[in-house]
């Protein structure tokens, strides 16, 4: 169980350092640029990198099969095109697009990813078919109420 709560702690930090070098890196961004998609792309390779090496570290070790089926290459591949494009907005988002001004880390992270949270579980539930109970259900109407919150005082204060 700890390794788990280890885990998740990790991907936790990692994801929050995640959404905050994506905005350092808008704050760098020439103003002579007009697209942000070489960062995207840097982001991208900067992935693979990591996940190749790895899985190298893992075909060291031995022991491990890292032959997928056709359909666990299809579902990944739809979830790297689902980041691809969230990464390409998020850039933008950052940056500001269509005249209006890049929109603060402390009002989008927030909103994006609970509200991500919230659509997860709710679509686990519809599609995957898994089981929500009642606590599950109230925290995520606690969830809604405060990415609403967050939302509206984060674009109030921009007026």
């Amino acid at each position: 169980m700890w390794t788990a709560i280890l885990l998740l702690f990790a991907i936790t930090v990692l994801y929050a350092g995640y959404n905050l070098l994506v905005k350092v890196s808008t704050l760098h961004v020439p103003a002579a640029a007009t697209s942000t998609v070489l960062a995207t792309i840097c982001l991208q390779v900067a992935a693979l990198a990591a996940s190749c090496i790895f899985a190298l570290w893992l075909l060291a070790r031995g022991g491990h099969a890292l032959k997928l089926s056709p359909a666990a290459y299809g579902w990944a591949a739809g979830a790297g095109l689902c980041i691809g494009v969230a990464e390409i907005a998020y850039f933008y988002l950052f940056r500001g697009v269509g005249g209006a001004g890049p929109v603060a880390a402390n009002v989008a992270v927030p909103v994006i990813v609970t509200g991500a949270v919230v659509l997860t579980m709710l679509l686990s539930y519809l599609a995957l078919k898994e089981s929500l109970s009642a606590m599950q259900v109230a925290g995520t109407g606690v969830v809604i109420i405060g990415i609403a919150m967050i939302f509206l005082d984060g674009f109030s204060a921009r007026t």
